[in-house]
Order: structure tokens, then sequence, then C-alpha cells
């Protein structure tokens, strides 16, 4: 099959306009074209007034190769690769150990499905309850009930992502095509079809509870064991050479553990020797014992703001013009990025056309939001985090874990200003571009709930982070016109954007300094979403299974690039 790439049609074409898009292409009359299948297609929204759909097509033609020879020097017509997912190997029947997965977001989803494709029947260790116990316990959070710590937005089957827009795009590079991996997994359990080929795909919560309760009951059927409501309390280490040199923030080139098994909070113990951690950003704990067990951990940098409301018709508006509420257009998004005259970067984040604002919490006495939306995307408000970047050096110097402490600070002065019930502070964008405080809602109603607490929020971060977003606004709003609108609502505090430390790992994949220890997805900062954690899960579920089996032939494992 051919690759045709760059097929530019206009948003309003009839169905007719793709197959003479392709034979005007080629060059060759419709007997030669057998068939061709949508492989992605995106829109070109730069001038509202002409927007363009920008297809990828793979196109089965007869003399496929004279044509490849035809078009050599034209980059949109290659021949279509091989994007198969291919198994690295499979369990042997006599399999005396299994893998552990800790985790089950994402990144631990994946490994552990991959794992249990491969016959390699692991283990999984999830601190939450099941998805929809989880679903019941954020939900009535969220209507005034007590917050529960181990069940709640961060955590629980389907990790952080499962409350979200179920974005499934990043920048991650994908050269062995784990995404379509992940994409097809999805589609399998129940995704709408179209996040094969859209260029932003979504999925949306209500949607995501479904397929995580399919992909749990797969690993189940081949083999695979589910524990919920069970923590990782400490790792038994054997002791292999000297301690880690966190004040030089560097580490040695061999290992200084060997990794022997799990003490979990039910008192019982788990003799492991692969145990890939996949333990989502806002395991705190978690990174805390770790720490002091002697894992090499480094702190690395991250981002804190606020989130932004407007309403979900001016955004459309802005960004198609005439042509908001076309059905292939769907919600409008936006991506906004400001580099401040201090240096400080301002840039949106996991940005929710049609969703709503949500509380995050995971630990008492704090409060910390996020952004969510259906598939439909079809609720009021328009939200996404403003947030500014901060680095170790500069803003928490000192201690691998200090971003921790960094953050809970935040968010405990949040929960207070808010009224010290879970409400959120917030302030309409023009009283905080003039550091006055709110006193009443205007046009854009907040969807968070509890509830909020009109403020100054200058008061709930550091000047540092009002200067810059205060900065930022007005220049996100030459961009889009109407982002600065006075009655547009700030909800704080962004927190959790992404984990505040780096479990470093080798080229094993493995801690740099625990052998059997696989750190992984966004927790160990190795992603930033839901299908760049899936891709790593991936990733690192085949290197474990690779050093198992290395193990079991009796062969040193091979690196693993």
């Amino acid at each position: 099959m051919l690759r045709l790439t760059d097929i530019k049609l206009p948003l309003d074409h009839d169905e007719q306009a793709l197959e003479l898009a392709i034979l005007s292409k080629l060059n060759i009359p419709k007997s030669k074209l057998v068939s061709f299948e949508m492989f992605k297609r995106g829109y070109d929204a730069r001038n509202n007034k002409n927007i363009q759909l920008i297809y990828t097509l793979d196109v089965n033609v007869t003399e496929p190769e004279a044509l490849l020879v035809q078009f050599s020097q034209d980059q949109h017509v290659r021949a279509t690769p091989d994007m198969t997912y291919k198994f690295v190997g499979h369990a042997p029947e006599d399999l005396n150990e299994r893998p552990v997965v800790v985790g089950l977001g994402p990144c631990g989803l994946f490994a552990a499905l991959i794992l249990a494709q491969m016959g390699f029947k692991p283990i999984v260790l999830e601190r939450g309850k099941e998805v929809r116990e989880r679903t019941k316990d954020t939900f009535g959070f969220w209507r005034k009930q007590p917050l529960n710590p181990e069940s709640n937005v961060q955590f629980g089957e389907g990790g952080a992502g499962t409350f979200s827009d179920g974005k499934l795009y990043s920048q991650v590079k994908d050269r062995k095509h784990y995404g379509r991996k992940v994409l097809h997994e999805f589609v399998k359990a129940g995704a709408p079809e179209e996040i094969m080929y859209v260029s932003k795909p979504h999925i949306g919560t209500f949607k995501l509870v479904n397929m995580v309760e399919k992909m749990r009951k797969e690993i189940i059927e081949l083999g695979g064991e589910i524990r919920f409501s069970t923590r990782v309390e400490k790792l038994d280490l054997d002791k292999l050479g000297s301690d880690p040199i966190y004040s030089e923030n560097k580490i040695g080139s061999d290992p200084n553990y060997q990794l022997k098994g799990l003490h979990l909070s039910d008192g019982s113990y788990l003799a492991a020797k692969h145990v890939i951690l996949a333990v989502g950003h806002s395991a705190r704990d978690t990174f805390e014992a770790l720490y002091e067990q002697g894992v090499y951990i480094e702190a690395k940098p991250f981002s804190v703001g606020f989130r932004i409301e407007h309403e979900q018709s001016m955004i459309d508006s802005c960004r198609f013009g005439d042509n908001a509420g076309n059905p292939i257009l769907g919600a409008a998004d936006y991506k906004l990025v400001h580099h401040c005259k201090n240096g400080r970067t301002v840039y949106s984040f996991c940005m929710c056309p049609g969703g709503t604002v949500v509380a995050a919490a995971s630990e008492p006495g704090r409060v910390v939001t996020n952004g969510m939306s259906q598939y439909s995307r079809h609720e009021r408000n328009a939200n996404s985090a403003i947030v500014v970047g901060i680095t170790p050096e500069e803003d928490f110097p000192g201690h691998p874990l200090a971003g921790i402490a960094l953050q809970r600070g935040l968010e405990e002065l949040a929960y207070k200003v808010g009224g010290e019930n879970y409400c959120a502070p917030a302030q309409l964008i023009g009283d905080f571009m003039q550091g006055t405080p709110s006193g009443e809602i205007g046009g854009v109603k907040p969807s968070y709930t509890p509830g909020i607490t009109l403020t100054d929020l200058s008061t709930v971060v550091p000047d540092y982070v009002t200067h810059a977003i205060r900065e930022a606004i007005p220049a996100f709003n030459k961009q889009i016109n109407g982002f600065a609108k006075k009655d547009g609502l700030l909800t704080g505090v962004e927190t959790r954007t992404s984990s505040p430390i780096s479990i470093k790992r080798d080229a094993d994949y493995q801690s740099v300094n625990v052998k059997g220890l696989y750190p992984a997805g966004e927790g160990a900062g190795y992603a930033g979403g839901i299908w760049s954690a899936g891709i790593d899960g991936i990733r690192v579920a085949e290197a474990a299974a690779m050093d198992a089996l290395a193990k079991l032939t009796g062969r040193d494992a091979d690196k693993h690039n």
C-alpha cells in the first residue's frame, strides 16, 4: 500500500472528494484504485474563514512499486509502513516468577496488559479501589462528602487520567509504534474508532471507566491477578554496594541494591525480582518511603498556577469563526505559550474544551484543581491550566523531595483561603490583573465543585507566579480575542501538572541503583498524560520481560533501547 500525506480539502467537501484527490495526486485512472482508508485527519484553522482538513491516507492500488518509483522525489508519497505491534517474547509454561506491577493507572494498566498478553501472568497492586467504587468516592467528594485519601481523582484503578479530558496525544517520540498499540487496545475495549485517525483524539471520563474495566478483565482472563486496596509499604533489598551520593546529585555506575520482594499494607510479603513502579505523580508517601530506603531520586521541574475558565462559545468563535459548531471540528481547544521578560515561561496545560474544573485533592487539608470533560465536550465552559514553569535550582533547591514540600505548602494555603472546607479560592480575571479581590461572579459561571471562595489569588501563590501570569494573559489575548475578558474566572491552585521528582533509570529501564525495580510513567518522571504513560508502560513491560527471559536461559539481559 501507499501512504499519501498532506492531502488538503475544504471543511465542507463531499464524499467523493477524497477519492478524486487520490486519483489526482497519483495521476491514475479510477480502475487502478483498489481501496483506501484514513490513517489521520487533522485541520488547519489558522484562517478560520477557510478551514481545511488535512488527511493522511493509506491507498491500495495496482502496480504500487511503479508509482513509488515515479514519486520517489515526493515526500508525500511513500510505502505504508508496518505499524503492527510485535511482542518481544513469550513466557515459558514453567515460569516460576511472576512480575509485579505497582499502580493501575494508564502506565501500569498497559504494563500489566502487555505482560499478560506475553504469558507472564502479572500480579498488580493498586492502593485504591476498582474504578466504579472509586468513581462513587470521587463524585461523593465533589458533593461535599469526606475525602477518601486512598480513593479519589489521583488514586484508584484507571489513575488520574480517568477523571480528565482523556486526551490521547503528546510530544513523545514513538518510533516503535507503541502508540498505535495503545489506541488499538483502547478501541478493542470500547473507545470510538475515530481515535485511530483524528489528530487530537480524546475519550472522556465515562467511556474511560468502561474501557478500564474491560482491560482489567482481559488481564485476569490471561492469568493476571489484581489486588485492590493494597499499598507497597517497603522494598526488600539486598545491599550490593555503597549508598548513592545525593549531596552531589550523581550516582555511580553500579547498582547499590538487588530487589527481592515487597512488604505490603495488609501485612503480607510478596517475593518479586521484577517490579514495575507505576504509582503516578501524586504518590508522595511512596516517594518518601523509596527515598528513605536509598532508591536514587532527583528533583525535577514542574509547573504551578491556576485553572482558567471562559465560555466555550467564545473560544469556538475565536478559533473557528463562522465554522464554529461544525461537528467535524467539535469544541475548539488552544495551546498557548508566553516567555516572560524575567525568563519565566507561562503556558496552557491540559486544556479541556466543554469541560469542568474538578477537585483533585488526595491528602486531607489541601486543595488541588484539575480539568475534566466527557467525550461530548458539551459543557458550557472551556478550561485549562495556566501555569508557570519552576525548577529545583531556582525555586526548591536543596533536597530531592523539596518539590513535594512546595506543592503541599501551596495546596494547604489554598485550602485555608478557600474556607477550610475544600472550596477553592477563585478570582475574576479582571480583578486578578488589577490586584483587587473579587466580590461577585460575572458572566462565566464556575464549574468547580464543592464550590469556590472569591478572594485575591495573589495571596495563594508566590509573587513570581502572579507576576508571570499577569504578563502572560494580555499576550494570550492577542491570540484568542477575549482571553483577558474581565469576567473570566481563575481557580486555584494547580500544582499536579507533573511529578516533582524523577526516579532515575538506566538503559535497561531499571532503577540506576536498584536492580529489578522499573520506575515508569508520570510518577517516575517519564510520561505526561494517558497516551505517553501507556507507551512507557509497554516499554518497561518489554524490558522486564526480556530480563526475565534472559535470566531463565542463563544469559545476561540484552540492552533494551
